[in-house]
């Protein structure tokens, strides 16, 4: 059984900043971070290289600490909570110890903890029971990963934080490996991953957090995400005409232009082809629903391309 810690939600950050570098080139790696997960709930973190994702999951670990703001897990301090077994994490840069066997170095790492998981408990919900005693350094990258997961089980923990779980894995790999971490989450356990897999985060998140820049843009399910960037995909050769103004058009949130080609994403597509062929502008159209990863690239849109309203930038 999982340990239990009263109500409230999981993981509650407020305000939280964490500035690096020198003065005159300092950067806010995060920059006012409002985020609150709940117990039970599986949430995906996403964001581009430099976003803020990995500072965030730092201070969720107690590896870092806020400038100002407050981070607060399982109702209590980060470090707190990670000290206590309650919060398990699956970092990018470790490596497990090389020469022991599965079972001996789950059961080293179980032995730190206050009240850990039974180690077979651990190794059957890591898919990891066959490979107890094969040596950690004869397994194959995806087991090697599912020790990494049992690993970060062996606290017992309410809340498990997965930093790119699947990276580098092959196709069934990823499979294996999800399906543990969906076996442990319907336990009522709570799962905070990042990744690089938009399919991931539709697939397996309650919810989709979209950082960047430091800051949160986007929180919501992938379908929720789709409409904030626009959930239609309208695109059409300009043939020489203007693109200005295309923003102002109905049900358009963002617009995109490509040498001759104008894309706009937009919450009405039916109202905004009236509009273009009312304007005599239907030149190779094509209308799609958006993707996650449209919704994505629209949230994180480097300067350069035109939002049509503020709706496509939610602050959390």
């Amino acid at each position: 059984m999982t340990q239990t810690t009263g109500n409230g939600a999981a993981v509650a950050i407020t305000g939280a900043v964490r500035t690096f570098g020198r003065a005159g080139h300092r950067v806010r790696a995060a920059d006012g971070i409002d985020l609150s997960i709940g117990r039970g709930e599986t949430v995906a973190l996403l964001g581009r290289n430099g976003a803020g994702k990995s500072t965030t999951i730092r201070l969720l670990l107690g590896l870092d600490r806020p400038d100002s703001g407050t981070v607060r897990v399982l109702g209590r301090t980060a470090a707190h909570a990670v000290r206590a077994g309650l919060v398990g994490a699956m970092l990018q840069d470790g490596r497990p110890i090389q020469r022991v066997t599965v079972r001996e170095l789950v059961t080293f790492v179980a032995s730190a903890y206050p009240a850990p998981m039974p180690v077979s408990e651990a190794l059957g919900l890591a898919g990891l029971t066959p490979y107890a005693n094969r040596r950690v350094d004869k397994l194959s990258g995806g087991q090697t990963q599912r020790v990494r997961f049992a690993v970060a089980l062996a606290g017992n923990p309410e809340l498990i934080v997965l930093d790119e779980p699947t990276a580098a894995l092959d196709v069934e790999a990823r499979h294996v490996l999800w399906e543990s971490i969906r076996a442990y989450a319907r336990r009522g356990n709570t799962v905070l991953f990042s990744t690089h897999y938009l399919e991931e985060a539709d697939q397996h998140a309650d919810r989709i957090v979209v950082i960047d820049r430091g800051r949160i843009v986007a929180d919501g399910t992938s379908d929720a995400l789709r409409g904030s960037a626009g959930a239609s995909l309208v695109s059409f050769d300009l043939a020489g005409g203007p693109a200005e103004g295309l923003e102002r058009l109905p049900g358009v949130v963002l617009v995109e232009v490509s040498g001759d080609r104008a894309l706009l994403r937009t919450d009405d597509s039916d109202a905004t082809v009236r509009e273009l062929a009312r304007r005599d502008a239907i030149r190779g159209l094509q209308v799609s629903r958006a993707t996650l990863e449209d919704a994505f690239l629209a949230l994180t849109s480097p300067a350069g391309q035109t939002p049509a309203t503020d709706s496509t930038r939610e602050t959390a």
